[in-house]
């Protein structure tokens, strides 16, 4: 008999150090846990304020573009004009007319290749006749001379990205006023404006 209380007081001892133990398991894993699930919760609150700080990013971008824009709203960009060195071309065969004394400034564009078609820019004092020369541009219609708004890297962008849509024939038409971009598309009438170049995406 003594010798059956011994294996069973060696048995409850066995037992009492295997629930010792595995207390000491589930305390260490349950501390485990909350280690993970702490790093889990930091983890989600860097990544709400890291898209916080990419909304500010792009909003202070855009205005900062916007900004830029408005700095260009004046000029006009003159493609395909043959130029002599430290000269001006004048485009008088075609019927367009400036007056000299309403341009502010006026320089060509470097050129990155030599393939390159040549660039002047064209700053005028005031806005209204900015419009002007716009509007007397159809009348280079056929020619390799063309005049557009000076836009910014990011409306110049959008610009592009129309203009090869609607070369696809995958919208109607695009065209630039204000500085601002403007789309048609096929099926709908409405014209729409265009912000973003992520807003064309859906239509590739």
């Amino acid at each position: 008999m003594a010798s059956k209380r011994n294996t069973a007081s060696k048995d409850a001892d066995e037992i009492r150090r295997s629930l010792d133990f595995l207390s000491e398991e589930v305390t260490a894993v349950r501390q485990q846990q909350k280690m993970i699930l702490d790093l889990v919760d930091e983890v989600k609150a860097l990544r709400l304020l890291n898209a916080e700080k990419d909304r500010k990013i792009a909003f202070l971008e855009k205005r900062v573009d916007d900004l830029e824009q408005y700095t260009r709203m004046n000029d006009i960009i003159v493609t395909g004009l043959e130029t002599k060195p430290r000269t001006y071309a004048r485009a008088a065969s075609k019927g367009i007319r400036v007056d000299s004394s309403n341009i502010k400034a006026c320089h060509p564009i470097p050129r990155k290749n030599k393939s390159d078609k040549p660039a002047i820019i064209v700053r005028f004092v005031n806005r209204k006749h900015e419009v002007e020369l716009l509007r007397q541009g159809r009348k280079l219609k056929g020619t390799q001379v063309y005049l557009n708004e000076h836009l910014t890297k990011r409306n110049a962008d959008i610009a592009r990205t129309a203009c090869f849509l609607r070369k696809q024939k995958i919208i109607q038409s695009t065209w630039t006023a204000n500085c601002k971009v403007f789309i048609k598309l096929n099926e709908a009438p409405e014209v729409l404006l265009i912000r973003d170049i992520e807003e064309l995406d859906k239509y590739q």
